[in-house]
């Protein structure tokens, strides 16, 4: 699903090998501020490394950690997807 920032969708939607920077964070309270204290911020790069074998949970590289993720929570994090050879701020 692309949303309004162009070429922009959700984590939930990449597969595994394709990265993307994190443009915005979804979600309200409690569930927010949890994806946020775990890296999970604007302007972050994530790679999808792999999903489970029924497609949740999602497993991601960010911040030179892996991280294990909900689908329904990767689904609040707003992407542009980038090339992983280029450049970003954050690795």
């Amino acid at each position: 699903m692309v949303n309004r920032h162009t070429g922009a969708r959700n984590l939930g939607e990449l597969l595994p090998g394709q990265t993307g920077v994190i443009v915005s964070i979804g979600g309200e309270g409690a569930i927010k501020r949890r994806l946020v204290d775990m890296g999970l911020t604007p302007g972050a790069r994530v790679t999808l490394r792999k999903t489970a074998p029924l497609g949740d949970p999602l497993e991601i590289n960010l911040r030179d950690y892996e991280l294990s993720l909900r689908r329904e929570d990767a689904r609040k994090i707003l992407l542009e997807e980038r090339d992983p050879d280029e450049n970003s701020a954050y690795r």
